[in-house]
């Protein structure tokens, strides 16, 4: 592992479990009071954890699943104790979720560029100002393009996140999003650029004229290098439960997402909401966020995760 990832004061799964302390506090410590009561397995067992379930933002496609899951063991395996059930719906989340860990693999194509979406304030220009951090821990270069061009305050954020991390930022003043990163994918070209992370405007879902605009982006990348972009990473905020999987489902139907980040999950409750997308969009999650600090933003790893909301 890169050493960077490796915190010399806390391990990054005690910094998970730290993070994910509120979605734990909602979920973790009611699944454990469910399972822990004495009694039986019984259809109100099965009432109660449909409740927490669903109030945790896991999705009603994925609380079947999970509740059908566990009735079929309960029913195969004769289980009885419901400490059991617990230990059962700890794996089959583990198993909902396991599709999800594909980490991004940025070889293959030089330079090789990312088209960042998201809505606004889902933390989409810090998270490529870790990003940048992130590949250059692996020994890649990286380049910026300040696409953004609606929000001069998005533009500034770049620039000092591109000073930060000693890496230099496409911008212009003024101009259209497509031609920024147009010039930022031939200017990586021409320096041997690894990577280049474009960002683009926030946008709503319902804003149907700023979605056909991010379509035009795509296909003007496609021109300034074939094959591009090699991977479309879509900003979501945890925080915004149920509506985050609307918003998988909009960019992905109009863009064709190939990566999620999600973020700020360190300040919600509901961070089953990665249930909910792994039942109903399945879209590889790349990386989660569980706090400010630029190592803050790391691959998403299921069996990690699901272990930090039971403990």
């Amino acid at each position: 592992m890169l050493s960077f990832l490796k915190s010399k004061d806390s391990s990054w799964a005690s910094r998970l479990k730290d993070g994910l302390s509120r979605t734990r506090e909602q979920f973790g410590r009611q699944i454990s009071t469910l399972f822990g009561a004495s009694g039986k397995i019984d259809e109100t067992l099965f009432e109660e954890l449909e409740t927490i379930l669903l109030t945790s933002d896991v999705g009603l496609e994925a609380t079947s699943f999970l509740l059908d899951s566990l009735r079929e063991k309960v029913r195969r395996e004769q289980l009885a104790d419901p400490l059991t059930l617990k230990a059962a719906l700890q794996e089959s989340l583990a198993g909902l979720l396991a599709p999800l860990e594909q980490p991004l693999d940025a070889g293959g194509h030089k330079p090789f560029v990312i088209m960042m979406m998201g809505v606004n304030g889902a933390g989409k220009t810090t998270s490529i100002g870790k990003l940048a951090k992130y590949f250059q821990a692996q020994g890649k270069s990286v380049l910026l393009a300040a696409g953004d061009t609606f929000r001069a305050a998005a533009r500034e954020q770049l620039l000092e996140w591109g000073k930060r991390n000693g890496v230099e930022v496409i911008a212009q003043e003024k101009g259209d999003t497509a031609a920024v990163i147009f010039d930022a994918i031939h200017a990586a070209a021409a320096r041997g650029i690894d990577i280049v992370l474009a960002d683009t405007a926030g946008r709503l879902v319902t804003q149907l004229h700023l979605m056909e605009e991010i379509k035009k982006v795509k296909r003007v990348i496609a021109k300034a290098m074939a094959g591009a972009p090699h991977e479309i990473l879509l900003v979501l905020d945890a925080n915004t439960g149920q509506n985050a999987l609307s918003q998988v489902k909009a960019f992905d139907d109009a863009l064709g997402v190939t990566g999620l980040i999600l973020t700020k999950l360190d300040g919600t409750a509901k961070g089953g909401v990665i249930a909910a997308i792994a039942r109903s969009r399945p879209i590889p999650i790349r990386f989660i966020g569980i706090g400010e600090g630029i190592d803050d933003l790391r691959p998403f790893e299921a069996r990690e995760f699901v272990e930090a909301l039971f403990a």
